[in-house]
């Protein structure tokens, strides 16, 4: 049985490029402190990438960022929270949830960011919400609801709790704006 939170190709496609946008935005979180490594980066252009039909979803599972070992290799809670932005980004090749994923991670990103001022979450989810696509939007409407469907990263774990969850239910109601 297929996930709901999978998403078809096109519609996976589709977010991923959103994801990557949501996620270079922070990107500079991680790289002030780690400016030699270039593994989120490279998630994001590979999440780009597949986007574009460029990489099909097998080639992206293998090249995989996922294991949260440059998160870890980072101090910050903000450039921490820019390198998993990254690795969710280019999750959304098998899971399109994951995009949800990459955009709650940015907002996170952004408001632990001792740059961005008190409600850079807020403001980075504005964003978030004001550059999707028709399509996109369409797509993430087509998920379900945040701790509702065990079967993948919107089910209740990480993602649904703290700033994670709350960004992503602030993202969840903006998509019907």
């Amino acid at each position: 049985m297929i996930s709901t939170q999978t998403l078809d190709l096109t519609d996976r496609q589709r977010v991923a490029a959103w994801a990557a946008d949501c996620a270079e935005r922070v990107l500079w979180l991680f790289e002030a402190e780690r400016p030699q490594d270039r593994r989120p980066r490279e998630a994001i252009e590979r999440a780009r990438a597949f986007a574009r039909g460029e990489m099909n979803v097998a080639d992206e599972i293998r090249g995989r960022f996922g294991d949260g070992s440059t998160a870890r290799e980072v101090k910050s809670p903000a450039g921490v929270a820019a390198a998993r932005a990254a690795g969710q980004a280019m999750a959304v090749c098998h899971m399109g949830a994951h995009a949800l994923g990459a955009a709650a991670y940015a907002a996170k990103a952004a408001g632990l960011s001792a740059f961005e001022g008190p409600d850079a979450a807020r403001e980075e989810i504005r964003w978030q919400l004001a550059h999707m696509t028709p399509e996109v939007r369409a797509a993430l409407r087509a998920l379900p609801p945040i701790g509702e469907d065990r079967s993948g990263p919107l089910g209740p774990g990480l993602l649904a709790s703290g700033q994670l969850g709350a960004n992503i239910r602030a993202l969840q109601v903006g998509l019907g704006d």
